[in-house]
């Protein structure tokens, strides 16, 4: 599903002065290397860097190096590109998940970013960071409410984990709805919603969760009606036998059977 690398996507809100425990694995996978921030979805970077020298300041981090691109154009800076030197992790900051994708896709730094994948790098994104990795990214649709067919803004991300579409935020901004309209339009895809302080790892085919909250998995292979493609936008979703998991810290997914996998 994923490059040889790891890939860790969390829900927004991970806990940076506590546990830390979200952090901590980022940090293991970093191991005593160099990590890069991009702080590229925020229109207001300047105090990321900041918080996160201090969240992982004990963490074992070597250093932190920031990089943020304003313009497009900037992303096949030498300079900017001189960040990924000798790195062993990258970590994408929330935002707006456009920008991550409007700014550095198909550009050298996306390029630079796969071949640390590549290289059995960890690369992590939080909120709008984690949203971006699924090839096509949820952008806008309303939340705590049954999904209206016309309600769904949708745009392509940057594909770092394929046949998969995350939202982040989850349970505390009631994204249900949404998501299951997200895998209406396409049944082939996984849709995977993720709490807040909670991440879901990639490695190989296989998703294992860490952290306070869940995430949902939600499985359209099996659905045999759907009115998404009717013409009311205001008419509420139908989709009859959609699957639904829900999986909490120690629990691990198989995504080629889409099967959760038992307890160890």
């Amino acid at each position: 599903m994923s490059d040889r690398g790891v890939l860790m996507a969390i829900g927004g809100h991970e806990d940076k002065d506590g546990d830390r425990e979200i952090l901590k694995e980022v940090a293991r996978h970093v191991d005593g290397g160099v990590l890069v921030l991009a702080t590229v979805a925020s229109r207001e970077p300047e105090a990321y860097l900041e918080m996160y020298e201090k969240a992982f300041a004990d963490l074992g981090v070597k250093a932190i190096r920031e990089l943020y691109i304003n313009e497009r154009a900037e992303a096949s800076d030498p300079d900017k590109l001189s960040v990924f030197d000798d790195a062993a992790g990258v970590f994408f900051t929330g935002g707006d998940q456009l920008r991550i994708s409007s700014q550095v896709g198909d550009t050298p730094v996306e390029v630079r970013v796969r071949e640390l994948l590549s290289r059995g790098a960890v690369v992590a994104g939080t909120s709008a960071g984690a949203s971006m990795m699924s090839e096509t990214m949820l952008v806008r649709g309303p939340s705590s409410e049954s999904y209206r067919i016309g309600d769904l803004h949708m745009a392509p991300g940057l594909g770092l984990v394929r046949d998969m579409i995350i939202d982040q935020h989850f349970a505390e901004r009631g994204r249900i709805g949404r998501l299951l309209g997200a895998v209406a339009h396409n049944p082939r895809v996984l849709g995977v919603g993720i709490d807040e302080n909670t991440s879901a790892i990639f490695e190989g085919d296989e998703m294992r969760i860490i952290g306070a909250g869940a995430v949902y998995v939600v499985d359209g292979t099996d659905v045999g009606h759907s009115n998404v493609a009717e013409a009311d936008p205001d008419q509420a979703l139908s989709m009859h036998d959609v699957r639904l998991h829900v999986l909490s810290a120690g629990d691990s997914f198989d995504l080629q059977r889409r099967r959760p996998l038992p307890r160890s």
